[in-house]
């Protein structure tokens, strides 16, 4: 199944999802904005998680917990009031690496850098917050998400084996961030 983006931890490849409408942004049409997620993003949020994954969904809970933490931030990346994509990044207290914990993008997205974007945006944050360095992991099949790693300077380092909940493998990833 080619997507432009997985799920990096845990889920599944895109299959079908649309834009989900949200609140308005005040960027012209065709331009993709990254932002912060707060609470009114929760319900489009839900939707594409719902559309985007098969399984390890993230639950209403736990993004309004990710929404609300200081040791998370959730992205959305939107474009004329529509979700195109998310990403959620973990920040550990006493450690120098970020953890991309998911990345999302709608099929509609395709071909325009939302996960790019979304992944741009997270390495910023994960650099303001003085974190030397971004792992993550990646399903083992998903070889379209594993290029958009691996052109933007991270390393394949190992693989967890039965990671998802179907038992799907996935690949280790780190970046040292400059």
């Amino acid at each position: 199944m080619p997507v432009v983006h997985g799920r990096l931890r845990p889920g599944s490849c895109v299959t079908t999802v649309r834009a989900v409408p949200m609140t308005v942004d005040p960027e012209p049409p065709g331009h993709v904005h990254v932002r912060r997620a707060d609470a009114v993003d929760l319900e489009a949020l839900l939707r594409l998680e719902q559309r985007a994954f098969r399984s390890d969904l993230i639950s209403r809970a736990q993004y309004r917990r990710h929404i609300d933490s200081e040791s998370a931030l959730v992205l959305v990346a939107t474009d004329n009031g529509s979700l195109l994509g998310s990403a959620v990044v973990f920040f550990r207290r006493g450690s120098s690496n970020a953890r991309l914990y998911s990345l999302a993008s709608a099929p509609e997205a395709r071909g325009r850098g939302v996960g790019a974007a979304l992944l741009r945006a997270s390495e910023a944050a994960a650099r303001r917050r003085r974190c030397v360095g971004m792992r993550l992991e990646v399903r083992a099949g998903n070889r379209t998400a594993q290029r958009l790693y691996e052109t933007r300077g991270y390393l394949r380092k190992g693989i967890r084996r039965g990671y998802y909940e179907d038992g799907g493998d996935a690949l280790c990833y780190v970046k040292t961030l400059g």
